[in-house]
């Protein structure tokens, strides 16, 4: 996708919010079980701490004792994280058999009958979370201090885990939703691409006018499109109405004043003479112009190079029977020119036709497609032209050679029409040894 690609705007933007939704939700849920975990595990140091007070009381000696066990079986392994401890006074009474010969950092300072929970550091420097409380046992006067302990890699571990598993479901819910975008994007730009291809058949001439059911927020732009083509159209036609009225109107005079000029003698007959025929090539030349340039920017105007050559072939090899001249053809069925179909028979035409007069036997045309342009060659195995004079026959009027019969007029319109398409025509060396004439246009899409 480009770079101003609607769909990678749609797909960056609404990936950005994916990722920052995902990324708050995630830290929010972390530090939600985070918690939950921690409370969970300082309401368990609670209720074993309420445990041991439960079990714990004084000997006849006043120290204290354990009536059964905690319910931990933790405490009865050494270093297994899990400790209890009584003392008095900062110094310890009674200790859990997992403390072996260590103490809990109780705190003497701190005066508490509610549990006290604070993070300590253990036996063999390991992180605990102690709770702690003062109670004051049936029979003594004196407060004793109970702690419990548990070591909190327990929550390390529970939130690791948590978190690993979030991390890997929220990356696939990501990809999940990353996925059903780019469906939706799709879906959602297909009537797009639909007009897209609707344009290109009318840009291609094969179709008229956008055709097809397009959702209410394309509509409007498909009915202006429609309405903007029918208005080139009528535009066009319009302007070739005119040239056809202005083409009647001044050819009917003209041909008033050759008849009269031509019933007439001496030299004010012959000049007039002269001059119509002059003011005829002119109006047919420019009113041509006029005509191509409007045709050359209409939409979907589409020539087959191939039938047109074809054509042509049949039409010359009858004209020129008389010297027995064969065409051969060689243009691929798919090859097309963008533009009106009577101004590549008037380029090609006279091309060939000019080929024509000067071989010997045989004139060869052909065509091929270059990216956007398409190349048609004539080839004939005349005489040739020399370089030096290849310029030449494009101007207007100019004849090399009065012997063969035309006007001089034929090079000089290829060259002007073959312009108003943006295209170009070039003469050099053919390989059948005479000249070669190179007519490059502006190629209509694949049908």
């Amino acid at each position: 996708m480009a770079a101003r690609s609607l769909a990678l705007r749609l797909i960056v933007g609404a990936g950005v919010w994916i990722a920052v939704a995902l990324l708050a939700g995630g830290f929010t849920l972390s530090r939600l079980f985070e918690d939950t975990v921690e409370n969970s595990f300082d309401a368990r140091l609670v209720v074993l701490l309420e445990s041991l007070v439960a079990v714990a009381e004084l000997t006849p000696e006043g120290q204290p004792q354990l009536t059964r066990s905690v319910g931990e079986p933790r405490f009865d392994q050494s270093y297994s994280g899990w400790y209890w401890e009584i003392a008095e006074g900062g110094k310890p009474l009674l200790r859990s058999r997992s403390l072996w010969d260590q103490d809990l950092p109780l705190s003497d300072e701190t005066a508490t009958t509610e549990a006290y929970r604070h993070d300590v550091i253990g036996p063999d420097n390991q992180p605990l979370r102690l709770v702690e409380r003062e109670i004051t046992l049936p029979g003594s006067t004196h407060r004793l201090r109970f702690g419990v302990a548990g070591e909190t890699s327990e929550i390390d571990t529970a939130v690791r885990s948590f978190n690993t598993t979030l991390i890997w479901s929220l990356g696939l819910l990501g990809l999940g939703l990353i996925v059903a975008l780019l469906i939706q994007i799709r879906f959602g730009l297909q009537p797009l691409r639909r007009i897209r291809r609707a344009i290109i058949a009318v840009r291609t001439g094969r179709a008229q006018r956008l055709e097809g059911e397009f959702p209410l927020e394309i509509e409007p732009l498909s009915n202006e499109l429609n309405v903007l083509i029918d208005h080139n159209a009528a535009v066009l036609e319009r302007a070739r109405t005119q040239v056809s009225n202005l083409a009647h109107a001044l050819k009917t005079p003209l041909s008033v004043l050759t008849n009269e000029s031509s019933a007439a003698e001496g030299p004010l007959a012959e000049t007039v003479k002269r001059q119509t025929a002059s003011m005829r090539q002119q109006i047919d030349h420019y009113l041509a112009r006029a005509r191509t340039a409007a045709a050359a920017r209409v939409l979907g105007v589409r020539t087959e190079a191939g039938t047109v050559a074809e054509d042509l072939r049949r039409t010359l090899e009858r004209i020129h029977i008389d010297r027995q001249i064969r065409i051969e053809t060689r243009l691929p069925a798919d090859l097309a020119f963008r533009g009106e179909r009577q101004d590549l028979e008037e380029m090609l035409g006279n091309l060939a036709d000019n080929a024509c007069k000067w071989a010997k036997s045989q004139v060869f045309i052909a065509g091929r497609r270059d990216g956007s342009r398409i190349q048609l060659i004539v080839d004939d195995d005349g005489p040739g032209l020399p370089e030096a004079q290849r310029d030449q026959v494009f101007q207007r009027g100019n004849r090399l050679d009065e012997s063969v019969p035309g006007s001089g007029h034929g090079l000089a319109i290829v060259r002007e029409i073959a312009e108003l398409y943006g295209g170009s025509v070039e003469l050099g060396d053919s390989p059948t040894g005479g000249l070669r004439a190179t007519l490059s246009l502006p190629a209509a899409d694949a049908a």
